[in-house]
């Protein structure tokens, strides 16, 4: 017997109306579980939001510490190049010094003479003040003639008129008076001139020893000037760090000032976070952020705090900013720097290349301080001693050429003090490649 076509029909029609429910309950499921999904994620944007903002948008920034000359000259060394580490006071970069050891030798012979021509300004001076003594003594002399001659003249006036004395006998007396006077005038000329070279001798060494003396002090200064030129035929690395960017090369003649590479100390770099302005309202000084460097990923993290924040957008200071008064003006959201200072134990233990990429977030649930506008500087934002004068070595020379040109002048009168001039000799053969802190 043969099934009924009808009844066939109707169970097949029940199923696919049983199917098509399922689908609409599975597909309105989804829907719910979706909507749910998507308001749970929104609200926990929301609550973060308000806890923390972040950006993708952030680099890794230090300080590009250039290297360059502070004399000029050829390069005749070159000991550090790109990728390699440095510290600070090693040499490297080495200038010919052969000019510069020609003008200290100079300078050295120039106070040598400055020294000896002072020696003879005392030397003449004592002399001097002898001469003026014995011209005094022939002033007085001289007075002693002039008295005796008029009295010899008034006594033969006085016998005159009896006929005693000739007018011949008259007439020599008188020259013998015009005599004694033009003496004396010469003996008090000789005087007065006596007495002027001496004023002029110590108007030059009055009130200073020799080694203070103005025309020795310009001498030595110009000795630790050309003492200093050779010291820096060495050029040093002032800081501690990883060069970069070297453009010297051997045989280039070199200016005062041009850069020659580059060290980047990668112990002090911080992390330029460029949020937008929306996400700035509740930024504060000192508030923690999270930071992850791309090239580690996101097992490494660095601990670092808010210091501060750009003056202004990067557009603002574009070289070629934004013209906004245009009709085709589209609103585009700013982002503004805020520095992100970085823990240097974990640097040290992590170390990141500027330029680098990372991820920050900072913590905004403490907002109760003042709005972010950057620190007041308390001191050196970056300091050096490297480039400092070797002033010690090159006292010690100017005081061992003036002991070695002062001859057996009394050491109070030279005024280098006890032991002056005896120092260890002065060291002046440039330095090593790894010469260390001067």
């Amino acid at each position: 017997m043969s099934a009924n076509p009808q009844s066939s029909n109707q169970n097949s029609n029940a199923e696919v109306d049983a199917k098509a429910a399922r689908r609409r309950t599975l597909m309105l499921t989804a829907i719910g579980v979706f909507v749910v999904l998507g308001a749970a994620y929104g609200g926990y944007q929301y609550w973060q939001s308000l806890r923390e903002v972040n950006t993708d948008d952030a680099y890794v920034s230090g300080n590009l510490v250039q290297v360059t000359p502070q004399v000029g000259g050829t390069v005749t060394a070159i000991y550090a190049d790109d990728t390699q580490v440095v510290h600070a006071g090693q040499t490297l970069v080495r200038l010919d010094g052969a000019d510069a050891r020609v003008a200290l030798q100079q300078a050295e012979a120039e106070l040598g003479r400055a020294v000896r021509g002072i020696r003879v300004t005392y030397a003449q001076t004592a002399a001097l003040q002898s001469v003026v003594k014995v011209r005094e003594t022939d002033v007085a002399s001289a007075r002693a003639n002039l008295a005796k001659a008029e009295d010899a003249l008034q006594r033969r006036r006085a016998l005159a008129g009896t006929g005693a004395v000739g007018a011949e006998e008259l007439r020599q007396a008188q020259i013998a008076v015009q005599a004694a006077r033009s003496a004396l005038g010469t003996a008090q000329s000789a005087v007065q001139a006596a007495r002027a070279q001496v004023a002029a001798n110590e108007a030059q060494t009055a009130g200073t020893v020799l080694a203070h003396n103005p025309t020795v002090r310009l001498a030595a200064a110009r000795v630790r000037e050309a003492y200093l030129a050779l010291e820096r035929t060495d050029i040093v690395a002032p800081v501690t760090g990883v060069v970069a960017r070297r453009s010297v090369q051997l045989g280039q003649r070199v200016p005062p000032g041009l850069p020659l590479m580059t060290v980047v100390p990668l112990n002090k770099v911080w992390v330029d976070a460029n949020f937008k302005e929306t996400q700035l309202r509740n930024l504060r000084i000192g508030q923690p952020a999270t930071v992850v460097a791309d090239i580690y990923g996101s097992h490494v993290t660095y601990d670092g705090k808010v210091v501060g924040i750009s003056a202004g957008s990067g557009s603002a200071f574009a070289l070629l900013p934004a013209q906004n008064a245009t009709g085709n003006w589209i609103k585009v959201v700013q982002r503004l720097p805020v520095r992100i200072a970085l823990d240097p134990a974990q640097l040290s233990k992590h170390p990141l290349r500027v330029g680098l990429s990372t991820e920050v977030t900072v913590d905004i649930r403490d907002h109760s301080g003042t709005p972010v506008l950057g620190l007041t500087p308390t001191g050196a934002v970056a300091s050096t001693d490297m480039y400092a004068a070797n002033w010690a070595k090159a006292d010690a020379l100017v005081a061992r050429i003036i002991a070695a040109n002062v001859g057996g002048m009394p050491e109070a009168e030279v005024g280098l003090g006890r032991g002056a001039g005896h120092h260890a000799p002065v060291h002046r053969a440039v330095r090593g490649p790894h010469h260390g802190k001067r």
